[in-house]
């Protein structure tokens, strides 16, 4: 897809501030508000914009811990993959779940709970119970260095 500077623009714009409004966005990046809409909805509608969400802060909800989980699984079949993928989708404390190469581990999973009580709760209450699980590495965040949700729009 060919995105002009002022898609660009919006894409940046909208990254940093989800909920500006169109008037402010149309403002700043030059454009009348209508044709403004008319990009916004144009790249939603083709799959560039997924969505809007609100970054919330996790120690306003007690939500101190968080680790990084490499998890080995015993076959790499179709099915196996499947099955733990469906499973630690349920899980609300999984941040983020990849699969990966290039490790002993087939995937790296991003965690957030309370503490270590509740992750050790996870670990061995939910995840080690996903069958075909084989193996866990467990690392913890000791400190946010760049912690960014914005991709780089190039031209």
């Amino acid at each position: 897809m060919s995105l002009d500077r002022y898609d660009r623009q919006i894409l940046e714009t909208l990254q940093k501030e989800g909920n500006i409004s169109n008037q402010a966005l149309a403002e700043r990046i030059g454009l009348s508000p209508s044709p403004c809409l008319r990009r916004v909805k144009a790249l939603e509608e083709n799959g560039t914009i997924e969505g809007y969400r609100a970054i919330v802060n996790a120690k306003q909800l007690g939500l101190s811990l968080m680790a990084l989980i490499h998890i080995s699984m015993d076959q790499h079949t179709p099915q196996r993959f499947a099955n733990f993928e469906s499973r630690i989708s349920e899980l609300n404390q999984v941040l983020e779940c990849l699969l990966i190469t290039g490790q002993s581990a087939d995937y790296q999973l991003k965690v957030i709970v309370k503490d270590m009580d509740a992750f050790q709760a996870l670990l061995l209450n939910k995840i080690t119970r996903i069958e075909g699980v084989s193996g866990v590495h467990s690392s913890f965040v000791l400190r946010h260095i760049i912690d960014r949700t914005a991709l780089p729009i190039t031209a």
